[in-house]
């Protein structure tokens, strides 16, 4: 095996065995020998038998083969390239015995026609937008279809303003340049890539009165701050550029014209101007090279220390007197989204399905982003379908889904789902998602009731680079790097590994949020480094070189990913826990309650500075308005309603769990109970404001894009101020408890 000059040396990677030995032998793995969760002792020992020949079957060098020609052109929605691809995996599905269907969707996509961006005071440039390429990388030279950098669902415009450093644009960065009295009101906002979704820093900059929004990448935290920069290293080079969509896919994803709907041929549309999705100003992301000559201009104070970058600069607020011009114009076209839906029908419960995925658009040649993923679903639909020859066909149905048009707005998943709702609802067991691959650490994102699923799976697979399961390897490096005491202590104590509770930024989310179906995200990651991502540099070149050399970790993803298809394919009884679930709930309403009671201090001590005049430092009055006005005090919340419901739950969680680990066995009717307990966690009406999104413990951000709100409800009610919701919100939460008590209940009568 041949790794990067990131990879673990010998002498750690010895060491890690040392720490893994001395360190996990207090907690329980589980071995080859116990019974899996959901099956019996005999029907576990046919699974394992299968699952080893599944392994043998991964061919690593036909994997390379698929990245490469997949990744030759750039392949966005409405491509030649990306209909070609299409065609092709629905060949190879063709070719492996599955029945093939292409879905079409005709959905809005942008793309660029002026890019324009200068600064006009006090001195002049003129941004170049554009990425150079690299000797030794053809794929760079290779300009076929290729878009150039841009924010897909910006609105166009011309825009001329004085400049407002907001750090990472969060709500955060907002009230503290309101302590220091500045505001983007009529001004152009810069801000740095990260701290939250690209999304969030167009749409908090409109929201504040700024007239347009510019977005770079740091090299301290994306260049040449954390490793050297490509062709020398994985890592952004000063004049990569990282694309991206800006709709405001925490309202609603998908299609913009037709929210919550398939956007079929027949379908009514909105009109471009009224779609809530589009953003109010233009938005334009730029290199850091670019940045640094707008950056250098600036005055005003200096930033603070945490704010500071790493462009050889002092970083200054602003506003000016760097002033600049933005010019955008769109082609607002209409293409072809490309949806592959193979379906290889099970033996035993054909009704159930268990539904797998990966897109196959990217921004431009797209070798991580989405293609490692993609080829290692196809590596794991291959070996699937031979598999099923031999004599393993899967007892349930099971869909593979090749997505188009993710990148704009995960378009091509949500208007299937939304096509299909009904029988989704009705037949769809779990949504089983990848995104792309690195190297490093086993990543699981997902509902709770599939934690110790999951858990079993990490103790199962090797990792190639260490020869210990993929769990021990996590649990290891949460023991010493974990971002918290808790979170370090629970990778000794816990039995099983936490899974993270999903936002957004995949396809997953029209089936989990829209739809109420447990759904899970895998990667592999940490030690490959991210200066690609929607990038020109995004290559095979790249990829194959810096991020996963020989697709060693495309192979481990597809046998992790391959052994969750399979197991709840084959299980008599879905392996749902709901302890699991319980326990992670406890944990959030903990947070939740943690939230308020900081927000009432801090809230009392910022008002308690403003009235003595302590509150940062005030600028010219002429660019600035004014001092903080004092917030409303956060008053005491009533969490019993949502507390009683949880204990009431744990109760029948532990109930079902004894019946779950009998052995007793389960009928058709019993797991579809079990898949459609996840749907007791949503409500037709939808979260407050954004009704599209119907989950109430899972939802993303309505201010952080991708990253995950549990309990959204309660916990946005409190972030937003809007202290009369918190009351009413935590009876809907308390709700959906209950309803999933009852069907555990129902479950452990049966």
């Amino acid at each position: 095996m041949i790794y990067s000059a990131h990879s673990l040396t010998r002498h750690s990677i010895q060491a890690f065995h040392c720490l893994a030995i001395a360190g996990l032998l207090s907690v329980a793995s589980i071995s080859s020998a116990q019974t899996l969760f959901g099956f019996n002792a005999n029907s576990s020992a046919q699974q394992r038998q299968m699952e080893s020949e599944f392994d043998a079957l991964i061919d690593r060098a036909e994997m390379d083969r698929w990245l490469k020609d997949f990744s030759s052109e750039a392949h966005h929605v409405g491509s030649p390239k990306s209909k070609e691809n299409a065609e092709a995996i629905a060949e190879l599905f063709r070719s492996w015995n599955y029945d093939v269907e292409i879905a079409e969707y005709e959905v809005l996509f942008p793309e660029p026609l002026t890019r324009e961006l200068e600064l006009v005071a006090p001195n002049r440039f003129t941004a170049s937008l554009m990425e150079d390429p690299i000797d030794g990388d053809a794929s760079t030279s290779n300009t076929d279809n290729l878009l150039p950098p841009y924010n897909a669902f910006s609105i166009g415009g011309e825009v001329e303003a004085e400049l407002v450093f907001v750090n990472y644009g969060t709500p955060a960065d907002y009230e503290l340049l309101e302590r220091y009295g500045i505001s983007v009101a009529g001004k152009i906002a810069i801000s740095k890539y990260g701290g939250s979704w690209r999304g969030i820093k167009p749409k908090l900059a409109g929201e504040m009165g700024a007239v347009g929004t510019l977005i770079y990448s740091d090299p301290a935290d994306d260049g040449y701050g954390p490793g050297d920069v490509y062709p020398d290293g994985p890592y952004k080079n000063d004049s990569g550029v990282q694309r991206g969509s800006v709709m405001d896919m925490p309202t609603y994803p998908g299609d913009v014209l037709t929210p919550g709907v398939g956007a079929t041929g027949d379908v009514n549309r909105l009109s471009r101007e009224d779609a809530p999705t589009i953003t109010q100003i233009p938005v334009l992301p730029i290199s850091y090279r670019d940045a640094l000559p707008l950056l250098e201009a600036m005055g005003g104070a200096v930033v603070p220390e945490e704010w500071r970058g790493g462009l050889p600069i002092t970083y200054h607020l602003g506003p000016g007197p760097a002033r600049v011009r933005l010019k955008l114009e769109f082609d607002w076209k209409m293409v072809t989204a490309y949806n592959v839906i193979a379906r290889m029908e099970g033996t035993d419960m054909p009704n159930q399905w268990v539904i797998r995925g990966n897109h196959h658009d990217g921004w431009n040649h797209g070798a991580a982003d989405p293609l490692s993923g993609i080829v290692a679903m196809l590596a794991e639909a291959k070996a699937v379908s031979r598999l099923a020859e031999s004599g393993y066909p899967p007892a349930r149905t099971i869909v593979y889904a090749a997505w188009d048009a993710e990148e704009p707005g995960l378009i091509g998943s949500t208007e299937w789902a939304e096509h299909h709702a009904e029988e989704l609802q009705e037949h769809a067991v779990v949504y089983l998602n990848t995104d792309g691959n690195g190297r490093g650490f086993v990543n699981v994102g997902g509902s709770h009731v599939l934690e110790r699923f999951f858990n079993e799976i990490m103790a199962d697979v090797e990792d190639p680079q260490t020869g210990v399961s993929v769990q021990e390897r996590r649990r290891a490096n949460l023991r010493i790097n974990g971002n918290s005491e808790k979170v370090r202590n629970e990778a000794k104590n816990r039995s099983d590994l936490r899974i993270s509770p999903l936002g957004s930024g995949s396809d997953y989310t029209p089936f989990l949020q829209h739809l109420g179906i447990a759904s899970a995200n895998m990667s592999f990651g940490g030690h490959s480094g991210g200066g690609s991502y929607h990038t020109m540099y995004d290559t095979y070149e790249h990829y194959t070189k810096w991020i996963d050399p020989g697709l060693v970790y495309g192979r481990t993803l597809a046998q992790f990913a391959g052994r969750a298809t399979l197991r709840l394919a084959n299980a008599p009884r879905l392996p749902f826990d709901f302890q699991g679930f319980t326990d992670n709930v406890a944990g959030y309403i903990e947070e939740i309650e943690a939230l308020a009671d900081g927000m009432r201090e801090k809230t009392a001590t910022d008002n308690q500075d403003i009235r003595e005049g302590i509150y940062g430092i005030v600028l010219d009055p002429t660019k600035s308005f004014g001092p903080p006005i004092p917030k409303p005090p956060v008053p005491h919340f009533n969490f019993a309603p949502l507390k009683n419901a949880l204990a009431r739950l744990e109760d029948s969680a532990d109930a079902y769990q004894t019946i779950a680990t009998s052995g007793a066995p389960a009928t058709a009717h019993h797991n579809y109970l079990l898949y459609t307990s996840e749907r007791e966690l949503i409500r037709d009406e939808g979260l407050t404001g954004r009704p599209w999104y119907k989950h109430h413990i899972y939802a993303p951000g309505f201010y952080t894009g991708y990253g995950v709100k549990t309990i959204p409800g309660v916990r946005e009610a409190i972030e937003q101020r809007q202290y009369d919701q918190v009351a009413g919100q935590i009876e809907i939460a308390a709700e959906v408890l209950t309803n999933l008590t009852f069907r555990l209940d129902e479950l452990a009568e049966r």
